[in-house]
């Protein structure tokens, strides 16, 4: 008798479960596990309508899409998988406003806050204060001002000098 029970739950969740999941494919617009609070509504994969869209400088188009104003894709090294499999960029961890708050996709770490006001900022608890050439480092290379790693959900970004000095502008703007 416990049996089967046991089996009427079980067939009763996985309906439940098919049901949601009908439910989330109806929802205009929505990607499994890639949005939420504080996310833009950009789609996955990044297109050629993403592209065209107005942004206002190459440092906020790389912040929202993770490419640059020639449609060049920037390159990475680790961070999250999705990333590779997706496309993505920083708004997808740190969220339109920069301050970061919301874990990563399948993760517990809660990215940081990189408004250019909250980087330079003495009150880090846990390093000094970044400068524009400490800030490049970190993008490109996951070190903070004091030389320790950086997370290992931070990507490495492949940037050209002019790229990755555009989008600190950008931070400077957020």
């Amino acid at each position: 008798m416990a049996r089967k029970n046991l089996v009427v739950i079980a067939l009763a969740l996985i309906v439940a479960g098919i049901a949601g999941l009908v439910y989330l494919a109806s929802i205009p617009g929505y990607v499994p596990g890639i949005r939420g609070p504080g996310y833009p509504d950009t789609a996955y994969p990044v297109n050629e309508d993403t592209l065209e869209a107005d942004y206002e400088s190459n440092g906020q188009m790389i912040y929202y899409t993770g490419y640059n104003e020639t449609g060049q894709r920037i390159d990475t090294s680790g961070g999250p998988h999705w990333l590779y499999v997706h496309g993505g960029s920083c708004v997808h961890c740190h969220g339109e406003d920069g301050k970061g708050g919301v874990p990563v996709m399948m993760g517990y770490v809660v990215p940081a806050d990189i408004t250019y006001e909250g980087l330079i900022s003495d009150e880090h608890a846990e390093h000094e204060p970044y400068t524009d050439e400490t800030l490049r480092r970190a993008i490109r290379s996951g070190i903070d001002p004091e030389g320790r790693p950086l997370d290992a959900t931070m990507p490495r970004w492949d940037m050209t000098d002019e790229d990755i000095s555009d989008l600190i502008d950008y931070l400077k703007t957020l």
